[in-house]
Formats: C-alpha cells, sequence, structure tokens
C-alpha cells in the first residue's frame, strides 16, 4: 500500500509540473506571435479606420450641401418677390450649413413651365394661360480631404441641386 502510495504521490506532482512548465513555454511564444501580428495588421486597421472617416466626412458635407440647395429653395418659393431676390437666397442657404459658410457657392435660375411640361426661361407669351414659374436653387462646394492616398484626388466639388415651383 505504501509503495502505490508513494508512486502516485510521486508520479503526479511531476505530471502536472510537466504539464504546467509546457502551457508557460507556449504561452510565451504565442504572445511574441500575437504582437508580430499585431504589428503587422495595425497599419492595415489604421488605413481602414481613417479611409472610413473620411467616407463618412465626405457623406455628410455631400448631404449638407445638398440640404443648402432645398433651404434656398424653399425660402425662395415663398413669393414671386421672394424668388426675385437672390441675397436672400443665398443668405438662407448659407444659414442652413455654418460649418461650411463663406465656402459655399449659391446660384439661382428662374424658369416658367405650362400645363405641355414646356420650360422656357421667359415667362408670359407662347400661349400659355396659366405659366407656373420654378426657381432652381444649386450649391457647390470644393471638400479637401485630411489625408492625401496614392492614386485618390485630394479634393472634390460637391453640387446640390433643388428645383421647386414658386407659390404665386
Amino acid at each position: 500500500m505504501k509503495l502505490n502510495h508513494r508512486s502516485q504521490t510521486n508520479y503526479l506532482p511531476g505530471d502536472k509540473q510537466e504539464v504546467a512548465g509546457r502551457r508557460a513555454g507556449r504561452g510565451s511564444s504565442e504572445r511574441g506571435q500575437a504582437l508580430l501580428e499585431l504589428s503587422l495588421i495595425l497599419p492595415l486597421l489604421l488605413l481602414l479606420t481613417v479611409g472610413i472617416i473620411e467616407i463618412g466626412r465626405l457623406a455628410y458635407y455631400s448631404i449638407e450641401v445638398s440640404n443648402a440647395a432645398r433651404s434656398g429653395a424653399q425660402y425662395g418659393t415663398q413669393s414671386l418677390a421672394a424668388a426675385a431676390n437672390t441675397p436672400n437666397i443665398i443668405t438662407a442657404a448659407q444659414n442652413d450649413v455654418p460649418d461650411i459658410g463663406a465656402g459655399l457657392s449659391v446660384s439661382t435660375a428662374q424658369t416658367c413651365g405650362c400645363a405641355a411640361n414646356t420650360l422656357s426661361p421667359v415667362c408670359g407669351g407662347g400661349g400659355c394661360p396659366y405659366p407656373m414659374v420654378y426657381l432652381t436653387v444649386t450649391t457647390q462646394y470644393t471638400w479637401n480631404s485630411l489625408f492625401h492616398y496614392p492614386g485618390i484626388p485630394v479634393s472634390f466639388i460637391l453640387i446640390g441641386n433643388s428645383a421647386m415651383p414658386v407659390r404665386q
């Protein structure tokens, strides 16, 4: 009995020490491997993160430019007098995008139309009994990227258009 007890006692602690030694050796080499893998992948992950941020900024400013055109058109379509007041239309469009502000260029155009869906730059005449006046507001902004990527332009021109009928 004592012999079996002694052999079991000697066998189990040695086995545990041997397994623990193998685990410690394997853990330290895996830590180095993980560090190497991280150092190889980290530049790619950072490039992807910065790219996602840039695409988000581009989408944000594109939406802002389109909303500015819509805001200017909504102001100008209140009446025929408001449609002819280009400085106030420009101010309404620029007030809608305070982060862009004066970097936004705004242009307006008026067209007339009839029930036959024909548009003309001059209202009146032409046999149209009830002409509709349409106001078109076009906004433009040059967006600059934060970083330079090879093969991709540093700046983009963002354009927003909005055409609405003027209330008469």
